[in-house]
């Protein structure tokens, strides 16, 4: 696997280091081990996969606290995904700062998402599948959202008008 650190430390784009042949390719796609040499939580806890149907389908932004946080690694196993993250953590240099990266079948990039970040993404084509890695079992009390489109994060939508849950839509805006 080949990781980049994102400009949000401890953010990683992880691609594939393909082994390919005449019949296609081979890769790792998880590795413990190359997970904590550099740096980043390898537990799982659960695994969970999302389909959405439409193109413009948005979830998040999602995060828990208070114990429960989640380091995440995230994947777009069909379709594509423009996937965001924000540095929710207060003494980084980096607080209330996003990155956006767009994941695909096609590209097999993953983006791994540490603890103390808000996760989101948009579908880019219609029925797209998320599979997440996840460092944490899910605790309903403890999770928390932001508004999609909270202006103190500025983020460049590809579209003003996704499909989003009530629940989503609902989330509050951020308070510092």
């Amino acid at each position: 696997m080949i990781f980049t650190e994102t400009k949000l430390a401890g953010a990683h784009i992880i691609d594939l280091k393909k082994i390919e042949d005449e019949r296609g390719f081979f890769s790792r796609a998880f590795c413990a081990n190359e997970f904590q040499e550099h740096g980043l939580n390898p537990t799982v806890a659960q695994c969970n996969l999302s389909l959405s149907k439409e193109k413009y389908t948005l979830r998040g932004f999602h995060y828990q606290v208070e114990g429960a946080e989640e380091a995440k690694t995230v994947r777009c196993i069909r379709g594509s995904i423009l996937d965001v993250i924000i540095d929710l953590r207060k003494n980084s240099l980096t607080y209330c700062q996003h990155v956006a990266v767009e994941l695909s079948a096609e590209n097999h990039r993953a983006l791994y998402v540490p603890e103390h970040f808000a996760h989101s993404f948009i579908t880019l084509e219609d029925n797209c599948e998320v599979f997440y890695q996840v460092s944490q079992f899910y605790a309903p009390g403890k999770e928390r959202g932001i508004r999609w489109n909270d202006p103190t994060f500025n983020v460049d939508w590809p579209t003003q008008q996704p499909i989003v849950s009530e629940k989503d839509a609902n989330h509050p805006d951020f308070q510092p």
